[in-house]
């Protein structure tokens, strides 16, 4: 990519998206542009295509996705599976009617079964039942990458589709209903010791096993694909560890200095029981994660901290 092409990062304001941007930035791209959802609905056919008509972007990051934790996707399965798709699919068909020169599509680690063999490898995609709790969000990502890979060989459209693992860090989601569960742990031990709360009670049993990578990796990881990765099957991105819930749980506690009761909700789900992701093939390309969990996490509750601070002010 030359740093005069334009590049459209769909969902610039969220998580993913926002970090795309900044590392785009970082590295001297010039004409990085994205809009609010006030301003292109994704949703709308008719407005994806006006928006593709008037600017004519050159490459596009597909960033932009309606996301959150068990109890949202276990809420609004409907809403999960809809906006999703229609997002993926008007994003991606006008990305190939207006010759965009490549697009990179953000999955999930959720597109891989329920007892997927660990770790997860690339050729397990579609080999088993899927988690039930994310199930309308995994399906529509399934037919993202599925439209990525048939428009390429029907078309020989350059697309590109990453699977990153659980994501966490700057521009999360905080609260409870749509946050992920790092960032709702964060939270809840942050408040515990600022309310001087006793027992902090988490969901499920603690034993599901999750990955873990900063947001600002996962950036990276696709500026790496848009420069040196050009082939049609799926791409695992990730560390390629795992730990519990209950383990996670317990460093989010002590990083954020709580020492009280740590009691579990047996009644809520899990989950999947563990989604480690297989990234040899990721590591023999030549990327690979920096920023370890520890420091990540420390740097979420300083920015939830400061998040707090500034409102309190307001």
């Amino acid at each position: 990519m030359r740093k005069d092409e334009v590049i459209y990062v769909a969902g610039h304001d969220g998580m993913v998206g926002s970090a795309v941007v900044r590392a785009l930035e970082a590295e001297g791209y010039e004409r990085v542009i994205g809009r609010p959802i006030a301003e292109l609905d994704l949703r709308d056919a008719a407005q994806v295509r006006d928006f593709f008509d008037a600017e004519r972007p050159d490459y596009v990051i597909l960033a932009a996705a309606r996301v959150g934790g068990i109890q949202a996707n276990v809420k609004h399965p409907a809403e999960f599976l809809y906006d999703n798709l229609t997002m993926q699919c008007n994003v991606i068909h006008q990305a190939f009617l207006h010759n965009v020169r490549k697009l990179c599509f953000l999955g999930s680690s959720c597109v891989y079964p329920r007892q997927c063999p660990q770790p997860m490898r690339e050729e397990y995609l579609l080999t088993g039942p899927l988690e039930p709790t994310n199930e309308g969000y995994a399906i529509a990502k399934i037919a993202g990458l599925k439209m990525v890979e048939y428009y390429r060989r029907q078309y020989g459209f350059s697309g590109v589709s990453l699977m990153p693992c659980n994501l966490y860090g700057t521009n999360d989601h905080f609260d409870f209903e749509n946050g992920h569960v790092l960032a709702s742990l964060v939270r809840r031990f942050v408040e515990a010791v600022d309310e001087q709360t006793a027992g902090v009670t988490v969901w499920g049993t603690g034993s599901a096993k999750r990955e873990f990578m900063h947001v600002d990796d996962a950036a990276r990881a696709v500026l790496f694909a848009m420069e040196s990765y050009d082939a049609g099957e799926i791409l695992n991105v990730g560390w390629g560890e795992d730990v519990s819930i209950k383990e996670l749980a317990e460093t989010v506690a002590s990083l954020a200095g709580f020492t009280g009761r740590l009691e579990w909700d047996r009644t809520k789900p899990d989950g999947m029981p563990r989604k480690c992701m297989d990234v040899s093939r990721m590591r023999a390309l030549g990327f690979s994660p920096r920023i370890t969990l520890r420091e990540g996490i420390e740097r979420t509750i300083g920015e939830y901290r400061a998040s707090q601070i500034g409102r309190t002010e307001h």
